[in-house]
C-alpha cells in the first residue's frame, strides 16, 4: 500500500513540477521536486500521508501569503 501511495504522490509531484516549469512559478517547481523525492526517505504510510498532504497544500498557502 505504501508503494502505491508513494507512486501517486510522486505523480502529483511531477504534475506540480511540470505546471511550475510551464508557468515559471518557482513554488510549484520546488514543491513538485519535494513531492517526487521525499517518498524515497519516508517509509511509514501514516507519516508519508501527513507529509504528502502538507506538501500538496503548501504552494497554495504560500502563494496567497507572498
Amino acid at each position: 500500500m505504501a508503494l502505491v501511495f508513494s507512486f501517486l504522490i510522486s505523480l502529483i509531484g511531477f504534475a506540480y513540477f511540470s505546471y511550475g516549469k510551464k508557468t515559471a512559478e518557482f513554488l510549484f517547481m520546488l514543491f513538485g521536486l519535494l513531492l517526487m523525492i521525499y517518498p524515497y526517505f519516508v517509509q511509514d504510510l501514516i507519516t508519508s500521508t501527513i507529509i504528502g498532504v502538507l506538501l500538496v497544500i503548501a504552494p497554495f498557502i504560500l502563494r496567497s501569503v507572498i
